[in-house]
């Protein structure tokens, strides 16, 4: 397993985006719990991020691809609307611990 980030840094709602051995990924807290998935969009295979950091759509309850607007649930990484409606984001498993957000790439 590979270290993320301290618990801390990522905050409730919050999206944060990483690179470990080379691989480009994303995790969001969201009730408590960290889901984490390579930052790919289905559709094109491009990031999903429209700035640092920025992952999640207005309300912060989905993902959103900013480049094709495709909307994904946060728990599954399902792809709900847009141009991949039916696919999913690629999850990485993750598990969070007293000294930190682990993931294994």
């Amino acid at each position: 397993m590979q270290l993320l980030c301290a618990p801390d840094a990522l905050a409730e709602g919050q999206s944060r985006g990483f690179l470990v051995a080379g691989l480009q990924l994303l995790a969001v807290r969201r009730h408590g719990r960290v889901h984490a998935y390579a930052n790919r969009c289905p559709h094109r295979g491009t990031p999903l991020e429209w700035a640092a950091d920025q992952f999640l759509e207005p309300s912060g309850s989905l993902i959103q691809c900013a480049r094709h607007g495709a909307l994904f649930l946060i728990e599954s990484g399902d792809c709900v609307a847009g141009p991949c409606e039916g696919q999913s984001l690629r999850a990485l498993e993750c598990r969070e611990d007293a000294r930190g957000i682990w993931i294994e790439p």
